[in-house]
């Protein structure tokens, strides 16, 4: 390890090496986090959307407001099994092909704290850019919309779940995505990890359906946040990068945010 990285990372990275070794080579790993992380993050809005009904302050903090009641338990349930079968059916398969083809090497030495902060934010930047793109075709190309983004549109006004409520074409190329982006950038696998929770944890929190005072885009202008994305469900277009709203506004397909 090097001077600069914290004895905690080590500690910690020393642990999961051999503590959890037969299960960071199982191929999937991935799929199975990305599915059960997500459902955990989506927890805490289950719940606000259940006390909306007797909650002032809760309802106030509603992006649409005036759309209508939080979604119901059904529809929460509905969207559950649908993310889920398409997971096992198609989303688990690939990825775990995807990831037998991948280095099944680990490094013995954790990251520094900064070597940590610049891949995560490096693999951020880059999936940005690749999404913004692959989002902005999927928009533009009539028989791309039709047969793998149309369905995530299906929700004008979204809901937390609704993060991965798309085609299983759709999911799988998300996923994927992100799997290259940390490829590409050659990250330790800690910084991948904590690359994979706070994108699982944006992308909920972008289709969560309220502008909360704590969330990241309050903290950080440059991120555009549940009010940026649920303008892009409202008016079917504009606002196509997930987080960060400089392409959007490069390219001249910045929308402003749906008024709380």
């Amino acid at each position: 390890m090097n001077a600069t990285a914290a004895p905690v990372l080590q500690g910690l990275w020393e642990c999961v090496r051999v503590g959890q070794y037969r299960i960071l080579h199982s191929p999937y790993l991935p799929a199975s986090c990305a599915f059960l992380t997500h459902v955990l993050f989506c927890a805490p809005f289950l719940a606000l959307d259940a006390l909306g009904s007797v909650c002032q302050r809760v309802r106030s903090w509603r992006i649409a407001s005036g759309s209508g009641p939080p979604p119901s338990l059904w529809r929460w349930f509905e969207c559950f099994w649908r993310v889920l079968y398409k997971y096992v059916t198609v989303v688990l398969p690939a990825t775990a092909l995807f990831q037998s083809m991948r280095s099944n090497t680990f490094p013995e030495l954790a990251p520094s704290c900064w070597q940590l902060f610049v891949e995560v934010l490096a693999c951020f930047l880059l999936f940005d850019m690749f999404y913004f793109m692959w989002h902005y075709c999927m928009h533009r190309v009539p028989w791309l919309y039709r047969s793998i983004h149309q369905m995530h549109h299906q929700h004008r006004v979204p809901f937390a779940l609704v993060a991965q409520d798309s085609s299983s074409a759709e999911l799988l190329s998300l996923l994927l995505l992100a799997l290259s982006t940390v490829s590409i950038v050659g990250c330790h696998p800690l910084s991948e990890v904590l690359f994979h929770l706070l994108n699982s944890w944006l992308a909920v929190e972008d289709h969560c359906g309220y502008n909360l005072p704590w969330a990241l885009h309050r903290l950080l202008p440059c991120l555009g946040g549940a009010p940026f994305h649920q303008a892009h469900h409202s008016l079917q277009g504009g606002n196509y990068a997930p987080y960060f709203t400089h392409w959007d506004k490069l390219f001249g397909t910045y929308r402003a945010s749906v008024p709380h």
